[in-house]
Formats: C-alpha cells, structure tokens, sequence
C-alpha cells in the first residue's frame, strides 16, 4: 500500500483519535475498497461484480481491556455511535496483560509505486473483452481444449490507520489478475487444467502464456495412470509450491508458536532446511501481488527472513504477538478490514530462486515424477508434527525426460524432512495471486504410494 499523506480517511481517523480519552488507548482504522470480478463462458457474461465499500473500525484499549465496533458507512454520526459501541464493549472484555496498540518503531517505509492510474480508469468493457479473448486464446491452443471459465477480477484499497501511541499512516494499493480453467477430453476421459497472468495494470497481463499453459497443464494429463508405490525424486511444480508454502507460513506465524501450534517452536537458530533454502517474506518486492508499504497495524512493511541457508532465523509478530513472545513487531500485522482487529501472518513470501529452468531441474533426474496438482493439501497436514500426505497427479520423470502422466496418487513425507532433503531450487519464480509465490523445488527420496 503505497503511503498518502494527504489522505481523506486520514482526516476521519484523526477525529477519531482526538476524542481518546485520558487513560485509554484508541485507534481508528478507516478503509475504502473497491472490487471487479467477470467471469465469462463461451463468450458471454456468466458472473459479473462490480462493488464498493467503506467503513470504520475503532478500538478501544484501557485497563487491559478491549472493545471493538464498526460500520459500514463513513457518516459523522454513525462513528459517533462506533466510538460509543467500541467504550462499551470495554466493560465486557476480558483483562489481558498484552493488550495494547502498536507504537511507531523507527523502521522507515520502503517507497513502492502500488497504484496504478491506468487501471484505476480502465473501462468495464475492455475488462469483459480481457477475459473473452483469454477464453478465445485458450480455446484455440488445442482441439481437445474446452474451457470451464475465464476470469478478469481487479481490487483497489485505501485506508487509514491513527491511534493515540503515535501511528498516523495512510495508503493505497490496486492491482489486477486473470485466469482460466481448461478441460481436456479424450474420449471418455477429461482432466483440468489452470492458467494465470497477474500485474498492477491489464496491460502488464501475458494472456498467451496464460491460455498456453492452462491447455497444457489439461493436455498433457491425458491418458494418465495411477503409478506403482516407490520412493524417489519429486519436482513440485511453482503453483504447487507456493501452497506448500501457504502451510509453512502458518508454522512461523507467531500467534502459532506461542500458542505451540508450530512445528517450529524453540528452534530458532536450528538447521531446519537444505542450505539452499533461504525464505523470506517480503512485502516490499513490488513484484509481489500481495507487496505493500504498510501493515495492518501502520508500521512499515519490511523484508523478514525467515529461514536463512537452511537455518531458522525467526517468526513473523504483530505488536500483540510480539509482547506476549517478548521481541518486536516484524512489520506482520494482517487485516481483512474496517470489520476486524489485526491478526499476524506472512504478507508476501518467496524463496530465493536459482538460476535453472525446471526443464534443466529435470535433465539431471532419472526417476522422479513432476507433480502439477495436488488437492487436499490442507487438510492433510499437522502443523505441529509436520507431516502431510496428499493426492497429486503429474508426469513421471525418467532419464532426464518427462514422461507419462500420472494420477491418483499421494505423496507423504513431513514438512521437515522435505525441507532437509531439498536438493534445488529453480530459477522459475511464478508471481500469482495469493501470499506467495511460486518455484520449482527438487525434493529426494520422498514416498510416492499409487497401485
């Protein structure tokens, strides 16, 4: 979110912030948010969204206690009665001896461009024809290729945080994606497949690559079988790490690892990874859809890393987390909006990629299999213990080539181990649009359990 100082929201949360009474914390948080999502089928409208919101959140802090209330709306009353609401709920709130609002911790703003003007005006219909010539081109790549749907969705947010500890920050973010599904049929058979193209404006989009690899993704499943039970290397693709790494995120979440809820807990300073290994979450890469310049407390986004050479360096913290584990806020603080209080979690993380293409990753193997998608990821692992088992399908690898295509079967191993036994990362990044981003891992000796 990029900073505005000049912000009308900041106006509102200012006026909010000056009737704190003595003894008690406050803090406003005002947004406005704006949202498209198109989704087309054969050529016409199917879904269409077009919506706007705005809102407040106030938060009221005094002896250990929390009260919270919102609305909807930006009028001058209905916050009155929000600040009202918020003083009550006071007297309901349980004593915490950690409750408190961030203070302001020197670390300076990192600069970014995250508002795009040219998407800001960029009219409904050429959003429509985005998402029907994405269908078109995906339709064409191949004859046995129908297309499930094919979607435009852009946001744009502004918002505003001002508390009586000093934290005065506002700012603005929009961006854009696309994406498709594909269906490939072969007699009786079809299998699916998905594309995306992300960018802070349509112009930035790469609908051709999109299409292209939404039909492969479905094509090259076609005639797939359930493979024989064996240990061996597995590729995952970028869209299947960046999951995994959703599930990793959580571990080093630090609300989790207070609450010893993380497979992490207690090894700070451990190897826990290949030395290859190094993950970071960081929200000041603009290249990152989710990238920003503030959280959602108002402190400074900032770049964390999180396991560095294979070694774990630490958790990510909002203010709250941070009191209650004695150490700092890491910048960490996440918000859904004007209708909740901050939680903590990763903004945008990336492992620092290699140098070589997955087809180079693959040249080097001589029995592996390249897992495209896997499903039920997230029910199928334990946060605390790390192990994990799920459905996947893929092509095997042999003698440095892909192969057949592969389905119904899981591949199990902890999260632990499969950080240990990393043997590459690729140089493949895949921005998407979702908290991390994707590359290509190289993982030995993992179990793969088909017939």
């Amino acid at each position: 979110m990029s900073t505005r100082p000049d912000s009308e929201l900041l106006r509102i949360a200012d006026a909010v912030v000056a009737q704190a009474r003595p003894g008690e914390q406050l803090e406003a948080y005002v947004s406005r948010d704006s949202e498209t999502d198109i989704r087309v089928y054969e050529g016409e409208i199917e879904h269409f969204v077009s919506a706007q919101s705005e809102g407040i959140g106030i938060r009221v802090i005094r002896d250990g206690r929390t009260g919270f209330a919102y609305a909807g709306t930006l009028d001058e009353r209905a916050i009155a009665e929000v600040l009202a609401e918020a003083r009550d709920n006071v007297e309901f709130g349980t004593p915490d001896e950690w409750a408190g609002l961030a203070s302001p911790d020197d670390v300076d703003v990192v600069p970014q461009d995250l508002w795009n003007e040219a998407l800001a005006a960029y009219a409904t219909d050429r959003k429509i024809e985005l998402a029907k010539e994405l269908e078109r081109l995906a339709l064409a790549s191949d004859p046995r290729v129908r297309v499930d749907d094919a979607n435009y969705s852009d946001v744009a947010a502004e918002s505003a945080v001002v508390t009586t500890t000093g934290i005065r920050r506002a700012g603005r973010e929009n961006g854009c994606y696309v994406s498709v599904g594909t269906l490939a049929d072969d007699g009786d058979e079809t299998q699916t497949g998905f594309g995306f193209s992300v960018g802070r404006s349509p112009d930035e989009f790469d609908l051709a690559k999109a299409a292209k690899e939404a039909a492969e993704r479905a094509t090259r499943l076609l005639g797939a079988t359930k493979p024989a039970s064996r240990r061996l290397t597995v590729v995952l693709d970028p869209f299947v790490t960046a999951q995994f790494l959703g599930i990793i995120s959580s571990t080093l979440n630090g609300e989790s690892v207070i609450k010893g809820r993380s497979l992490f807990k207690d090894r700070v300073g451990e190897t826990v990874a290949n030395p290859l290994f190094t993950l970071v979450d960081d929200p000041t890469n603009p290249l990152a859809y989710t990238a920003t310049e503030l959280d959602g407390e108002g402190l400074a986004a900032r770049r964390n890393v999180l396991i560095d050479g294979g070694v774990l360096q630490g958790f990510v913290h909002n203010s709250y987390s941070a009191r209650r584990a004695g150490t700092a806020s890491t910048g960490n603080a996440v918000r859904g909006g004007f209708k909740g209080t901050p939680g903590v979690g990763c903004l945008a993380l990336q492992v620092v990629p290699g140098t070589r293409s997955q087809t180079e990753l693959i040249s080097g193997i001589q029995d592996g299999v390249l897992v495209q998608q896997v499903s039920g990821l997230h029910s199928g692992v334990n946060p605390i213990s790390g192990d994990f088992s799920t459905g996947a399908s893929g092509l095997l690898i042999s003698n440095g080539q892909l192969g057949a295509p592969v389905r119904e079967f899981t591949i199990a191993s902890t999260l632990q181990r499969m950080l240990l036994d990393l043997v590459e990362v690729g140089g493949d990044v895949d921005w998407l649009p979702m908290r991390a981003a994707g590359v290509s891992l190289v993982i030995a000796d993992m179990t793969m359990s088909g017939a």
